[in-house]
Parts: C-alpha cells; structure tokens; sequence
C-alpha cells in the first residue's frame, strides 16, 4: 500500500527501504544508514523527510558540509517544521563549524517561521552569551520567561547575566523562592543553588555563598542515576598508570603543508584557559578553536581503554588517529594557521599529543591551587565529573593533577610552558611576550584587545573574560578561609 509522506507517495518496496535505513540509524550503523537514504532519494528526490533523515545521519558522522546540503534540501522541498531544519543548521554552524553569524541567520529565519519556537530562542540566547551580547541576551531570556515562567533552567541561566545592583538583590530573592519550591528535581536545585551562589559571591556575601554552592554540588551529584561519586584509588591508578606509560617516537607525521597547526592548552578548570586563548585568538596567525572534543574522542573511539591501548597501538594506527585530528582541524581554521585546541583535561593526554604531534607545543594554564579549587567548586560542571562535587575531592583530584603535570615536566619540558594567571594579570604585557616567544610568534599589540573584540566564547568564563584583566580573581580564596582549611592543609602536604 502507497503512503502520503510531505507531498510525495512511496510505494511499498521504498517504504521498506526506509524501515531499514531506520533500522540502520537505531543500532548505530549510521554509513549503512546513509546509504540506504540515498538509494531512497535517488528515486525520489523529492522526499522532504528523506534529506531530513539523511542529514541527521551524515551530521551523526561528522560529515557537517553535506548535512548543511540536504538539510537545505529538505527545506527546499517544503518539508514539515522547517523551523527545526533551520535550528539544527545553526547548530551545525555554532558548535561544529564554529560559524556563530551563520548559526544567528539560521535562528532568525526560525524564529521568523515560528516566534514562540522556544529551542531557537535558548539557542539565540545562548549565542548572544557566546557572542558577549547581554543586552540581547537579557532579552531573549525576557522573553523564554514569559513563555515559560515556571522553568528554573531559565531563570538560572538569565541569572548568570547579573552579578550587583538592585537587579541582582532582585534575583538573589527570586531564586532562593524557586529553591523553596517543594518537589524540585535536583538537576533545578543545582543550577539555580550555583546561580545563587555566584551572585551571593559577587555581592561579598560569602559564608552563604560557599553554603549555597556546597547545597548545589550536592543536588548535581543527586541528578544522575546512580549519584555521581568520585574514586580516588581509581584516579590514583590511572595517574600512576599513566606516568608508567612507556614514551613512544613520533609516530606520525607533522601537519602538511597548509594544514592547520594546533597549539595545545590545558591545566585544571577554572585555570585561565579561556583567557589564555583569547589573547592568543587576536593574534592574526591563530584562530581560536575552543574545547574541541576531537582528541578525547579519538581515544574514546580508536584507542580504549586508554592508555593501555596506546602501549599496543601500531604505528598506523597512531597515524591514523592524528590524521583524523588533522581532518577535524581543517573544519575551524583557514590553512597555514595556528589553531588552539583549549581542552583543560587534554593534561591527561600529554604523552599521547607528544607522540601524535611530535612538534606540539602545550600552554599549561596554571594558578593558585586554592583559588583554582574553590573556582570549581562554585562552576556547575557535568556531574559526571564526580571530583568536582566536594571541596575534599576537589583537592585530591588537584595533587594527582600535580603529580602528572610534574612527570610530564621531566619528560617534555622545553616543550610546556607554565602560563600563570596570577602573573599574567599582574604583568599582562611581559607574560603575553614570553608566551608568543615560546610559540615562536611575533608580538602583536591585538593580543591585549581580546575584552573589546567581536566574536564567540564557548566556556563558563564568557563574562569574565570580556572584562578585560582584572585582579579581583586573584587570591580569591581569602574570602573563604574558614571553609577552606582543610583543603589548604592537605595541599600544602604533599609538594
């Protein structure tokens, strides 16, 4: 029996055809997936749904050009809610193309079809932020909440757009009615506990800042099934196994001629990172690639369970794995450039880059232990993440973090440099000099213009890096002595 399917009637056997390709997608093959779609389209080309199906799998697979293709296809084939074609091509453009112009065309031309089209205008929202806009923004947030007044995620993320003034005390009260709330989940309870916290900070009330950001930690932790908790043998083990990782030759080439070159920067959280790589991003030879997932995917998916596999890897196999690094470069930057890859946890896959990417130079982000871990514990990161959830943790994953980057140290250490953020905002000029010395790069005055200048910051830092440098970061932790004695206690044990 034919089906009606947007304007176009399949016959029996294409419909069977598309159980498959289905079938394909759901147990993960997705170039099976896409090859079935494509015999389905090439008989009937204009099946809206088809190119939308078929662009879904080709994005699963990396392949974001051609995604972008069909799902222009689909559109111009009057397919159904074309307001979600066009979020999910801004979604392509801002995350994986890093394109956020583009990905703020998509999001109006959705927002023109639907006005009300809710993921569009958090999408809006969230770019704004990236893009520095608060204005806009507050908006956009304005108007979710009108929309949604009830949805704490909402009011959590509009509250990160205030830190003083009535508006602030405002929301401080708003926020601490919505926590009062009977029967709030704890994903609710740990973004608005971390809203309230960093404003309480902001307004120098701490003792019930650090309460609020402990209360928030621990509605995170209660948010995944089963609570997240984090194992220090295990993370003791997998340093030590990783300091006894054997060294490897280069085992891949360098970039080719054109390619983009990465520059690695890593350190804990909260460790100036962002910054680090926004004064890099104004100099005319690197482009800013933010946290790519690349690496830590590529071990995920080519080398697990890591590092145990890396001893037993081929040559071409480690070829392979920095070639498709290469690939994924080539998507953010323009050839011949500089690329930052801005993954704090990369500190962990530092033997690894060194044998993939035998010329690779890493900026180890560092800073005042305490300050670095009160940092965390007040930054609402995935639960997964179970070091983060308890001040305690949060010291212990520090010293074994400490005790790797020190044995990276002796193994590579004319390649890292040790970018302090304490130095750096004290001497901003000096320590942007050596940091382009190390990278071989000329000195460039734009490098100091990164709060004035246009463009997209993806990480938890995005307000605090547009104000420029400023010193009140430093030393932070002096608020909160009391909470954090013990932590000072067990870090100043161990060297």
């Amino acid at each position: 029996m034919a089906e009606a399917a947007a304007g176009v009637v399949l016959p029996p056997a294409t419909q069977q055809q598309l159980r498959h390709a289905e079938a394909a997608a759901a147990r993960g093959d997705t170039a099976g997936a896409i090859a079935l779609y494509r015999q389905v389209l090439a008989s009937h080309p204009r099946y809206a749904d088809g190119w939308y199906n078929l662009a879904l799998q080709q994005r699963r697979a990396g392949d974001y050009r051609a995604a972008l293709d069909s799902y222009a296809t689909a559109l111009a084939h009057q397919v159904r809610e074309p307001e979600e074609v066009h979020l999910n091509r801004a979604v392509i453009f801002s995350d994986a193309l890093r394109d956020p112009a583009a990905a703020l065309s998509e999001l109006q031309a959705a927002l023109t079809l639907n006005p009300n089209y809710t993921p569009a205008l958090s999408n809006l929202a969230t770019l704004q932020e990236d893009r520095g806009e608060r204005s806009g923004a507050r908006l956009t947030y304005e108007r979710l909440l009108e929309l949604h007044p009830q949805d704490a995620q909402l009011l959590a993320r509009y509250a990160q757009l205030f830190s003083t003034g009535p508006e602030a005390q405002h929301l401080v009260l708003r926020l601490r009615g919505a926590l009062a709330a009977a029967n709030r989940p704890p994903a609710d309870r740990a973004s608005l506990g971390f809203a309230l916290a960093r404003l309480l900070d902001a307004q120098g009330d701490y003792r019930a800042a650090f309460a609020a950001a402990t209360a928030a930690n621990e509605a995170s932790r209660a948010s995944v099934t089963p609570p997240a908790r984090y194992d220090r043998r295990a993370q003791e083990a997998l340093t030590d196994a990783l300091i006894n990782m054997s060294p490897r030759g280069a085992a891949a080439r360098g970039p080719a001629a054109g390619e983009p070159r990465p520059i690695f920067i890593c350190g804990m959280f909260r460790s100036g990172s962002t910054l680090a790589e926004q004064i890099l991003a104004g100099h005319s030879e690197i482009t800013a690639g933010g946290e790519l997932d690349l690496l830590p995917h590529l071990v995920a998916t080519r080398l697990s369970p890591f590092p145990a596999a890396f001893a037993g890897a081929s040559e071409a196999r480690l070829a392979e794995v920095a070639a498709l690094y290469y690939e994924g470069l080539r998507l953010l930057a323009p050839p011949g450039s500089f690329v930052t890859d801005k993954r704090p946890d990369n500190f962990l896959l530092i033997g690894l880059i060194k044998a993939l990417f035998p010329g690779a130079r890493i900026v180890h982000t560092t800073r005042s232990p305490l300050d670095v871990c009160l940092s965390i514990h007040f930054l609402h990161l995935d639960p997964r993440m179970g070091y983060a959830l308890d001040i305690g943790d949060t010291g212990h994953y520090y010293l074994q973090y400490r005790r790797l980057m020190a044995h990276w140290r002796a193994l590579y250490g004319a390649d890292i440099l040790d970018f302090n953020y304490d130095a750096l905002v004290s001497e901003p000029r000096s320590e942007t000099a050596r940091l382009l010395e190390f990278l071989g790069l000329q000195w460039q005055d734009t490098c100091l213009d990164f709060s004035r200048r246009a463009g997209s910051v993806r990480t938890a830092s995005v307000w605090q890096v547009r104000e420029g440098l400023y010193r009140s970061s430093s030393g932070r932790a002096r608020h909160y002595e009391p909470e954090l004695a013990a932590l000072a206690a067990a870090l100043a044990r161990q060297p």
